[in-house]
């Protein structure tokens, strides 16, 4: 209570003209990031979101001015109203609680508008050309590099296959060292990297009013935007059938223009980059620092890589060793 009190202070220092108004804070618990939220409702119908956060993680400081580079850009997210660097407080704009996740429950007839809505967002950050982009692009954390590829793997090894299925050091040694894990890293590196959100899940995508919006996008960096699609269409938080998954698919390659005879391959692999990192994340997560609900979500996320690893020739042996996790054994 003394801290919302403190956080209400602010508040009201910066916007004076709710200086009278009733104003309430309560907090929105939203994953695992260290970031705390915060909605501050003025009247029935205005609220503002508040973000604090530290300075352990350089992401979170990038913010703000990740906002408004998507803004400059017309790709939606939300307004930032105002940053107090000093207090580590950023206060903006509400755009409400339905997320993408929030319609998972919907058919694929009426939350089929919201998915593609938010492919048409992300196709805007990846068409930014690199002369407009210079300055976010290098001031951005690591770059997707082989070794950023190299890592992924080896977060996934160490925190779902070792600390969640108890696969030995000599099993995971063996597994992380296939030669074709190395190629895929080097073979993704070696392509031109536009702008990706990085984690472009159901739950990091807002919707109001039937249109999407960009939250959560502090991780942004030069990567393959074949990341992003497969972030969003092999989402461990909803089920898509193979239908529903290829339609997004070919809209994605239709409104991005792409007709390469590479994309199929490239998203093949960026999809087992990103179900690794994942598995990582609910790995570590859920056990090394106590957010269990994310150990829920390592089943489905391990079920779809072990779909992505059926079609990459020389991981024959990862893919048993994750069929063998998936049964229990």
């Amino acid at each position: 209570m003394i801290i919302d009190e403190a956080l209400l202070r602010q508040t009201r220092l910066h916007f004076p003209r709710f200086e009278e108004a009733q104003v309430k804070i309560e907090p929105i618990e939203k994953g695992g990031s260290g970031r705390r939220f915060y909605r501050i409702q003025f009247a029935a119908d205005h609220s503002i979101v508040l973000i604090k956060y530290t300075r352990e993680q350089t992401e979170n400081q990038s913010y703000v001015e990740i906002a408004e580079f998507l803004a400059a850009h017309h790709v939606r997210a939300p307004k930032i109203y105002f940053h107090d660097a000093e207090e580590g407080l950023i206060w903006i704009e509400d755009l409400g609680e339905r997320d993408l996740w929030s319609h998972r429950e919907e058919s694929w007839a009426d939350r089929r508008q919201y998915y593609t809505s938010a492919l048409d967002e992300i196709a805007k950050l990846h068409r930014i050309p690199v002369a407009d982009s210079e300055q976010i692009r290098s001031e951005r954390p690591a770059q997707f590099d082989a070794a950023l590829y190299l890592w992924e793997q080896d977060y996934f090894f160490e925190n779902c296959l070792g600390r969640r299925f108890g696969v030995t050091e000599d099993g995971l040694r063996k597994l992380s060292a296939l030669p074709m894990l190395k190629t895929i890293a080097e073979r993704l590196a070696s392509y031109p990297r536009v702008l990706i959100h990085r984690d472009f899940q159901s739950q990091n995508i807002i919707v109001r009013d039937s249109q999407s919006y960009l939250i959560d996008f502090q991780g942004m960096r030069p990567g393959l935007a074949e990341y992003d699609l497969a972030s969003l269409v092999y989402d461990p938080y909803v089920e898509f059938n193979a239908s529903e998954r290829s339609e997004l698919i070919d809209y994605y390659q239709r409104i991005a223009g792409i007709d390469d005879p590479a994309f199929a391959e490239r998203f093949r692999f960026c999809a087992m980059q990103r179900l690794m990192q994942a598995l990582g994340a609910f790995g570590y997560l859920g056990l090394a620092k106590g957010y269990s609900a994310f150990v829920q979500h390592i089943p489905p996320a391990l079920r779809s890589l072990g779909e992505v690893l059926g079609g990459i020739a020389g991981l024959e042996d990862l893919r048993r060793a994750t069929a063998r996790c998936s049964r229990g054994r």
